[in-house]
């Protein structure tokens, strides 16, 4: 790991084990905090387990639905009912039947145009600025208490891919992603690095063998997306034995 990173690695046995530690993460940034709450989701296969767990009596019983409010780090352009859609799929598992539906901020994708995902970024951008009160982001006030977060296969994060001039915006709070780098080949719209960066604990989920071949690059500091986004606040990285790279005994 290069030697300026200052993420904390924590490596967990299997996918049922990153769940249920990304759950009590989840737990303790809702308790840590007494009024309304907000956290961040992600997309892609990482979450199903956290998010199949959140939705059983052991947790669910454990979270103040009525003041948690849910958003989304990325969305795939593709309809609400398309099985593409990342927080149609957070919405399947869990939120339906757990959270009020004025609590459920899923990224806008029906646009007049259904090929410019900027649209529905300035929408989203609108909503996060109304929530959060300001259009401009304050470090000392973060607008998410948990931001969750995944790594691709070529180190993006959120839809925010390697050489994407998206990595380098500053002013805008979310984007529209035209192309995207990885399958499915969908346009995208993804909330900026400041924007995600602002919040109170980033956790990534990060499993799988597969994965061993870009955390080996992350991990020796490469300049990829993925080690670009930090938590203005906590940094943390859950990492099964799989996806481990072998050199790398966690802490």
């Amino acid at each position: 790991m290069a030697a300026n990173d200052n993420r904390h690695v924590i490596a967990v046995t299997d996918g049922a084990a990153m769940a249920a530690t990304a759950a009590e993460h989840l737990l303790a940034r809702t308790a840590a905090n007494s009024g309304r709450v907000a956290i961040c989701l992600t997309g892609g296969s990482s979450p199903k387990l956290l998010y199949q767990l959140l939705a059983t009596e052991a947790y669910r019983s454990r979270i103040p639905w009525e003041r948690v409010h849910w958003f989304i780090g990325d969305e795939r352009f593709v309809p609400a009912d398309d099985p593409l859609n990342n927080m149609g799929m957070a919405q399947t598992i869990f939120l339906n039947q757990c959270a009020p539906t004025a609590n459920i901020h899923p990224i806008p994708t029906a646009t007049a145009d259904p090929a410019d995902p900027d649209r529905g970024a300035a929408l989203y951008e609108r909503e996060l600025q109304s929530f959060y009160g300001a259009d401009t982001l304050d470090e000392a006030r973060p607008l998410f208490d948990l931001v969750l977060m995944g790594v691709g296969p070529d180190g993006h994060t959120a839809s925010l891919f390697p050489g994407d001039p998206a990595l380098d915006e500053n002013a805008r709070w979310v984007v529209g992603v035209p192309r995207a780098n990885v399958v499915p080949f969908v346009p995208r719209i993804t909330l900026t690095l400041p924007t995600l960066a602002s919040c109170h604990e980033m956790l990534f989920e990060v499993s799988g063998r597969d994965k061993r071949a870009i955390l080996t690059r992350l991990f020796a500091g490469e300049n990829l997306p993925a080690n670009r986004a930090q938590s203005s606040g906590e940094t943390t990285w859950l990492v099964d034995r799989e996806a481990l790279p072998g050199d790398f005994g966690g802490q």
